[in-house]
């Protein structure tokens, strides 16, 4: 049986970062190198532009190579965008590591088929802001290619209240299909900061390397947050046992309606049950897989990717 999780038991450290926000070369309101510097002044590791990736902004990959040292670096990417999602809109994906020759869209490309084609090009492929854009679980399959669900995008729960993209990702999971999840915010800066800072990953790597960032993403060796840090995560048989900055709710979930929660005042460390995921009321099978929500006294949340049970067998 499994003991110590990844990333948690991986050499390296975390990283903090995001990997979708926007300047003035597309729709933003601050300039790139404005940008990438609030980023770093706020305490950030590592991020991305991600701009529109569409003619009416001539097509932008940023070029943010300029602005990496020792002690922060930037990843290449944009927030590309196809033809259509099951209610006739653009699809909106995040596409991080792409080269900046990536060529544009074709006339006839479909969002499903842009997608493979930004894979197949090196990039970590992320289905941006699902609440936001009203995706179905049908959408959300059709990007075969997809590593990660995008389960919280701050500038959407600040604008419009449509930041969580766990509905997704919970349905899709319990599909079999294995993916993780991203924090971000997808900010713009219209309105000073209020849609910047509330979202991010912790990515474990080994050094600050874009390309190590990159295979860390694509891995899933990372966990998303708000505020909360999670220090340590091991499974021995049904018990899971947690190290964490203090926080008031720890739950874990996963693909049916059992938790197994302990709350208090600023706990910081747990062992928890995981057979109680298994037991109830007309509960027909197991859960196949499971996930920790970590959330503090101010409301703010951390949250694991999805953790496979048959994983731990293995």
């Amino acid at each position: 049986m499994s003991s110590n999780i990844a990333p948690f038991d991986l050499p390296g450290r975390f990283w903090r970062g995001n990997i979708h926000t926007h300047s003035t070369l597309s729709d933003g309101a601050l300039p790139p190198e404005t940008v990438v510097a609030a980023y770093r002044n706020a305490g950030y590791d590592f991020m991305m532009l991600s701009e529109h990736f569409v003619s009416g902004f001539d097509w932008p990959i940023a070029d943010t190579r300029g602005w990496r040292d020792a002690e922060f670096t930037t990843l290449i990417g944009a927030e590309i965008h196809a033809p259509k999602t099951e209610v006739g809109e653009l699809w909106h994906l995040v596409a991080a590591g792409l080269p900046l020759d990536f060529p544009p869209r074709g006339e006839n490309e479909s969002g499903p088929e842009l997608a493979r084609r930004a894979a197949e090009a090196g990039a970590f492929i992320g289905i941006a802001h699902p609440a936001w854009s009203q995706l179905t679980v049908a959408d959300g399959h059709s990007i075969d290619v997809a590593h990660a669900v995008e389960i919280y995008n701050h500038g959407c729960f600040v604008e419009t209240d449509r930041g969580d993209g766990w509905y997704l990702l919970d349905q899709m999971l319990n599909d079999g299909k294995r993916l993780s999840a991203y924090a971000c915010d997808d900010a713009h800066f219209r309105d000073h900061d209020r849609d910047a800072f509330g979202g991010w990953v912790q990515v474990r790597s080994e050094s600050l390397d874009p390309d190590a960032l990159l295979k860390a993403l694509k891995a899933g060796h990372y966990y998303s947050s708000q505020g909360p840090r999670i220090d340590a995560l091991s499974i021995e048989g049904q018990t899971l046992r947690i190290a964490c900055s203090p926080v008031n709710t720890i739950a874990v979930v996963g693909g049916n309606s059992r938790a197994a929660t302990q709350s208090g005042r600023h706990i910081d460390e747990a062992v928890i049950d995981l057979a109680e995921l298994d037991e109830g009321w007309l509960l027909e099978r197991p859960t196949a897989w499971i996930r920790v929500t970590l959330i503090d006294d101010q409301g703010r949340r951390a949250w694991t990717n999805p953790i496979w049970r048959s994983d731990l067998d293995s």
